[in-house]
C-alpha cells in the first residue's frame, strides 16, 4: 500500500476518472440520498438493574437507605434525628423523581462489591460526597451533614442532566471491579472508551518535516523555537526569530503553513484512562467498537467521551489511585508482620500522633501533602483537626494560595476576620474569614439573597466560568434578593464583590473533604507503623528509581534502615524485618521493626517465577543454611548463571560468603546445581533419607578468590537494584561537603535566586549545540538523595571539558531554576572530586567572603542532613532573656549576628557548626560590618535555629 494515493479526490477529478461511465457519478448521489440515519440525541439510557422479586428500583433504593442508617448511625429510621431524615426523605425524592434511582443501585452494588472483596475504595471525589445518599448506599464514605456538604451541588433539581460519580480504586485491582462489572452486564454490554490525540505546534512540524523529506535538524530548530503549548500562529507573529524565518525561507514556509492546516487535527487513537460505558442493549446498538491497538485486543468505543455523554449511555470513571494501593498495601504488611487488621474506614479522626506529624511538615509520601510548599505552610498552620487538612487540599493551588497566610493568621488569632454582614459570619467562622469553596458561595446567595440551592449553584456556575452574560444576570438577582431581605444594595455590591473572585478559583468543599480524608488515612499509617507504611510506599514506586531514592532518603532521616535483598528475609516486594521474619511469623504488637529489605523481584535478571520458587521453599522448609542448602532445595531451570550473578552482585547471598568469593566460584557453583538437579530428576534418594539426623550431604567447597572491592559492590547495586543501597559513591565527600552542599531532594525548599553549592556523581550527559554553534551540556547528577540535571554552559564546557563524564564526582556552585516545569542548576563554575585531594581542592572551590555567603547560607533548613530525624520531637524552649551582646541580638522573634568581613573560613565553618547544632525555628540574619561608621548590609539566611544559651555561648567565642 505504501505509494499508493487514498486522498478524497475532487468532483471534476472524479468525473474525469469516469468519463467513460458518468452514470457511476450520478449514483453515487442517489446512493447518498437513500442514506437517512437519525440518531436521537439526549436522551437518558441506563442500564437495567436486577431487584428483589416484589420490588422495583425506587422501593428497593428506599429499604437500602434505611438499612444504610442503620449502618452509619446505628439508629433505625423511626429513631434517627429529623435532621438527617428530612435530608434522606429530600434526597431520595429528587433521585427517584429524575430517574436516577437506577444509577445510584448500579454504583453501589460495583463499590460494595470491591469493598466486600478487600479492595480499598476512595471516600470518593468530587461533588458525589455532598449526597446523604451516596454516604447511606455505602458508595461515599463522608458524612455530608458533619461536613456541611451540599447536595444540590451534586445534583441540581432544577437542571436535568446524569449524575457524575466518579470512584477511586487501588490502581493494581482496578482491573478487578472492571471485569466484576463486565460479568454483572455482560462483556457486550461494557467498554472502555476511545480517546484522541491531537497535532500540538511542536509535533506537527517534525511530522510534516519528516513526510517532506526536510532534514532534521532543520525540523528540530524549529519545533524549539515554540514556546511549549504554544499555538502556530500565536508563535510566528511573537518569536522574531520564527517571523523572519517565515517570511524569507521557502521550505520553513511550506512546513508551518501544513502544520497551520494540521494543527488541532487528531494524530492517534488510545484508550482512556479512567472512562467506562455500560449499556441496556448490546454495545453495537449504540456503538461502533473496535480493537485498543493491533497489540491490545481490548474493545474500545470508536465514539469518544462527549458523543457518548450525548447520546446519553451512562459513563463511569473507574480511576485507579496509587495511593489506594499503598493503603492496601500497608494494611497487609502490618497484618502479615504483626497479625494486627486495621479497617481504615474506622481510624479515629482526633489522632495526635497523626496532626503532630502534620505539624512537623513530616509529609514525604502523605497524598496531597507532599510538595516542599506544602510542608512549609503545615509547620506554620499547625494543624488540629480536620477541618485543617480539608482547608489545606483546597487552597494549596494557584489562585487560592494567596489566601493561606490569612487562614494561618485567622487559626492562631493573630488576624480577627472582618465581615461584611453579620450573616456572613457563621458561613465563613470555619475558615477564619477566607471564603474557600464554592458551597460558601452558595450558601452565602441563599442566606443572604434568598436563592434556592439551584438557584445559587446556576450563580456559582456563573462566577467560576466567568459566564459574562449569566454574571450580570445573576449579579442583579443577587442584589435584589439581598435588597428584600433588608440588606442596603450597596453593602449588597460589596459583598457580590467580595465573593466573586473566590468563586472563581473557589475548590468543591465535597471532593477537598474526601482527598482530604485519603491524605489523613496515609498520615495515620506513617505515624503509627511507619516502617510498613515506608515498605508499602516503596513498593508501590518500585519501578520509579528517582522516587525510590527521594523515599530511601526519608527513610534514614526516619531513623529506618533500607537493606539489599537477603535470600532468607526478603519476599517479593519490599519487606519489613523483624525478629520473626525468617521463621514466617507475626511478631508481638509492641516490637518497632526498623529495617526495610528490598524484594527479590527488585533484582534485575531475577523473574517472578524463580523469585517465587525461592520465596516458597523457604516458608515450606525454613531459611536456607548456606549455598549448598540453597542449591539442593532449589533445583529450578530458572536459577542459572545469569539469575545467580545477580543473587550475588546484589547481596541477596551475602550470608553464605564475599560477593568476589562467591563470583570466582560461579562455574562450581554451577556445576554443583546441575549435578544436583541431575540427581533429583534421575529420582535417586539417600540410603538415609528416612534418618534426617543422618543425612549426609555433599558439601559444596569455595575456593579462596579476590574480595569485591567497595566501589565494585556499588556499581552492582546500582546495575541490579537501580540505585545505591549500601551506600552512594558521593558519601565518601560528605564529610568534605556536608556543611554546605544541598542534598538534591531539598533544592525545592530553597530560594531561585540563590547562589548554592550541589554535588553528586554524573549519571547522564546530553550534548547539544546552540544557536550560536556552540556546545553545551545537560549533566544529570545524582547524590545520597536524588537527581539533579545541571546546565554547562558553552563558556564554562570552554574552562573545564574535561570532568564531564559519567561515573565522576563533581561539586558546583550555580543559581536554580524553574523553567519548563523541573528544577535545574545553572552552574556557574564546577570542579572534579577525587578523595585523595577533595579536602584541599573544596577548600580553594569554597573560599568564603561576604560576596560567597548566599552559597554558605543555603544549608537544608539549618537541619544536619545526615542525621535522622526524630518524629515529633518539636518542643523548643522559649527565648532567654538575653539583652543585646557584643556578636548577636535576638529581635522580633530572628537572630541578627553581627559579622566583619575580616571573619575567616575557619570563623565560618565554625559558625555554620554551631548553627546546625541548635537547629529550630528562629529566622537567622547576618550584619555584615565593613568598619567604623559604615553602614551594615543584612544578609538573609536559610538557617533557623533553637535560641538557647548555649548557642548564644557558643556564638561569642567563636567570633571572639
Amino acid at each position: 500500500m505504501i505509494g499508493d494515493d487514498y486522498s478524497f479526490r475532487s468532483v471534476k477529478e472524479m468525473s474525469e476518472s469516469f468519463a467513460h461511465v458518468p452514470e457511476a457519478i450520478a449514483n453515487t448521489e442517489k446512493i447518498s440520498e437513500l442514506c437517512n440515519l437519525e440518531i436521537e440525541l439526549g436522551k437518558i439510557q441506563l442500564p437495567y438493574f436486577s431487584v428483589p422479586a416484589g420490588q422495583n428500583v425506587d422501593s428497593y433504593i428506599d429499604d437500602l437507605c434505611r438499612q444504610g442508617l442503620i449502618n452509619r448511625y446505628g439508629k433505625s429510621c423511626e429513631k434517627i434525628e429529623p435532621a438527617i431524615k428530612a435530608r434522606m426523605d429530600y434526597e431520595l425524592t429528587i433521585i427517584k423523581k429524575m430517574g436516577w434511582a437506577p444509577y445510584f443501585l448500579i454504583v453501589s452494588d460495583f463499590v460494595n462489591w470491591a469493598k466486600n472483596n478487600k479492595i480499598v475504595v476512595g471516600p470518593g471525589r468530587g461533588s458525589a460526597a455532598g449526597s446523604l445518599v451516596s454516604y447511606l448506599l455505602n458508595i461515599t464514605n463522608i458524612d455530608p451533614l458533619k461536613y456541611d456538604l451540599l447536595f444540590e451541588r451534586f445534583l441540581n433539581p432544577d437542571r436535568i442532566s446524569m449524575p457524575d460519580i466518579d470512584m477511586d480504586f487501588a490502581d493494581i485491582r482496578r482491573d478487578e471491579v472492571l471485569k466484576y462489572v463486565e460479568k454483572k452486564y455482560g462483556k457486550d454490554h461494557v467498554s472502555q472508551i476511545i480517546t484522541f490525540g491531537t497535532m500540538a505546534a511542536r509535533a506537527a512540524i517534525r511530522d510534516v518535516g519528516r513526510v517532506l523529506g526536510y532534514p532534521y535538524e532543520l525540523c528540530d530548530k524549529l519545533a524549539k523555537l515554540i514556546p511549549m503549548f504554544s499555538k502556530i500562529n500565536q508563535a510566528v507573529e511573537e518569536i522574531s526569530e520564527l517571523k523572519e524565518l517565515y517570511k524569507n525561507d521557502q521550505a520553513v514556509k511550506q512546513v508551518i503553513d501544513y502544520v497551520k492546516r494540521l494543527e488541532g487535527v487528531a494524530r492517534h487513537a488510545s484508550t482512556h484512562a479512567c472512562a467506562v460505558i455500560i449499556t441496556k442493549e448490546q454495545l453495537t446498538e449504540y456503538v461502533p467498537l473496535q480493537y485498543a491497538s493491533s497489540s491490545d485486543r481490548t474493545i474500545v468505543s470508536q465514539f469518544s467521551m462527549h458523543p457518548v455523554e450525548d447520546l446519553g449511555l451512562l459513563k463511569m470513571d473507574f480511576l485507579g489511585l496509587k495511593n489506594l494501593t499503598i493503603i492496601e498495601s500497608a494494611i497487609k504488611i502490618i497484618k502479615n508482620t504483626k497479625g494486627i487488621l486495621i479497617d481504615i474506614d474506622k481510624i479515629p479522626q482526633n489522632d495526635k500522633l497523626s496532626y503532630k506529624l502534620f505539624q512537623a511538615g513530616e509529609t514525604t509520601g502523605v497524598f496531597q501533602f507532599e510538595s516542599s510548599g506544602m510542608k512549609r505552610y503545615l509547620s506554620e498552620l499547625k494543624p488540629t483537626e480536620f477541618e485543617d487538612i480539608i482547608a489545606m487540599v483546597a487552597l494549596y493551588r494557584p489562585g487560592p494560595m494567596e489566601w493561606i497566610p490569612d487562614y494561618i493568621n485567622g487559626k492562631h488569632r493573630r488576624k480577627k476576620p472582618n465581615y461584611l454582614h453579620p450573616k456572613l459570619e457563621p458561613i465563613l467562622k470555619k475558615t477564619h474569614g477566607v471564603a474557600i469553596y464554592q458551597e460558601q458561595v452558595m450558601q452565602i446567595a441563599r442566606d443572604l439573597a434568598g436563592f434556592t440551592m439551584s438557584d445559587a449553584d446556576v450563580l456559582r456556575k456563573a462566577m467560576g466560568k466567568k459566564i459574562v452574560k449569566l454574571l450580570a444576570e445573576q449579579k442583579e438577582k443577587f442584589i435584589d434578593g439581598c435588597v428584600k431581605n433588608s440588606i442596603p444594595s450597596q453593602l449588597a455590591e460589596k459583598i457580590f464583590a467580595f465573593i466573586e473572585p473566590f468563586a472563581g478559583y473557589g475548590f468543591n468543599r465535597s471532593h477537598a473533604a474526601c482527598y482530604a480524608l485519603i491524605g489523613y488515612q496515609t498520615a495515620y499509617l506513617k505515624a503509627h507503623w511507619p516502617t510498613e507504611f515506608m515498605a508499602a510506599l516503596l513498593t508501590a514506586d518500585q519501578q520509579n528509581t528517582d522516587r525510590i531514592a527521594i523515599e530511601i532518603d526519608e527513610c534514614r532521616h526516619m531513623g529506618l534502615k533500607v537493606m539489599a535483598p537477603d535470600i532468607n528475609e526478603s519476599f517479593d516486594s519490599f519487606t519489613v524485618v523483624t525478629s520473626c521474619t525468617e521463621k514466617n511469623m507475626a511478631v508481638r504488637a509492641d516490637e518497632a521493626p526498623d529495617t526495610i529489605r528490598f524484594g527479590l523481584k527488585a533484582v534485575k535478571n531475577i523473574g517472578g517465577h524463580i523469585a517465587e520458587e525461592i520465596i516458597i521453599e523457604r516458608k515450606k522448609n525454613g531459611p536456607y543454611k548456606d549455598i549448598t542448602d540453597l542449591l539442593e532445595r532449589v533445583c529450578d531451570r530458572d536459577l542459572n548463571k545469569k539469575s545467580l550473578e545477580s543473587l550475588i552482585k546484589s547481596g541477596s547471598l551475602d550470608k553464605f560468603g564475599e560477593r568476589g568469593q562467591l563470583l570466582g566460584n560461579m562455574e562450581n557453583i554451577l556445576e554443583f546445581n546441575r549435578e544436583t538437579a541431575k540427581t533429583k530428576s534421575n529420582g535417586q534418594v539417600s540410603l538415609f533419607a528416612d534418618a534426617p539426623n543422618l543425612h549426609f550431604s555433599r558439601k559444596l567447597k569455595l575456593e579462596q578468590a579476590p574480595a569485591a572491592t567497595q566501589r565494585e559492590k556499588l556499581a552492582w547495586e546500582k546495575e541490579l537494584l537501580g540505585l545505591y543501597i549500601s551506600e552512594h559513591p558521593f558519601s565518601e565527600f560528605k564529610q568534605f561537603v556536608n556543611q554546605f552542599v544541598i542534598p538534591t531532594a531539598h533544592l525545592a525548599e530553597h530560594k531561585l535566586d540563590n547562589q548554592i553549592y550541589v554535588g553528586g556523581v554524573i549519571t547522564k550527559i546530553k550534548k547539544i549545540i546552540t544557536r550560536s554553534n556552540e556546545p553545551m551540556l545537560f549533566v544529570k547528577i545524582e547524590d545520597n538523595s536524588g537527581g539533579l540535571e545541571i546546565l554547562v554552559f558553552p563558556s564554562l564546557l570552554k574552562n573545564n571539558n574535561l570532568i564531564w563524564q559519567e561515573g565522576k564526582a563533581v561539586l558546583c556552585q550555580g543559581k536554580l531554576s524553574d523553567k519548563d516545569q523541573g528544577l535545574k542548576l545553572l552552574c556557574n563554575k564546577a570542579i572534579e572530586l577525587n578523595i585523595e585531594t577533595a579536602e584541599e581542592e573544596i577548600k580553594k572551590f569554597t573560599l568564603l567572603d561576604s560576596k560567597h555567603l548566599t552559597g554558605f547560607t543555603t544549608s537544608g533548613n539549618g537541619k544536619n542532613n545526615s542525621e535522622p530525624r526524630k518524629f515529633f520531637d518539636y518542643h523548643q524552649p522559649k527565648p532567654p532573656a538575653v539583652p543585646i551582646l557584643k556578636h548577636l541580638i535576638f529581635k522580633d522573634d530572628s537572630l541578627y549576628i553581627n559579622l566583619n568581613s575580616s571573619a575567616n573560613a575557619l570563623t565560618l565553618e565554625k559558625l555554620k557548626e554551631a548553627l546546625l547544632k541548635n537547629s529550630g525555628d528562629k529566622k537567622v540574619f547576618f550584619r555584615l560590618l565593613s568598619g567604623a561608621g559604615a553602614k551594615a548590609n543584612l544578609v538573609e539566611t536559610d538557617f533557623k535555629v533553637n535560641y538557647n544559651e548555649l548557642l548564644i555561648k557558643a556564638i561569642n567565642n567563636i567570633l571572639n
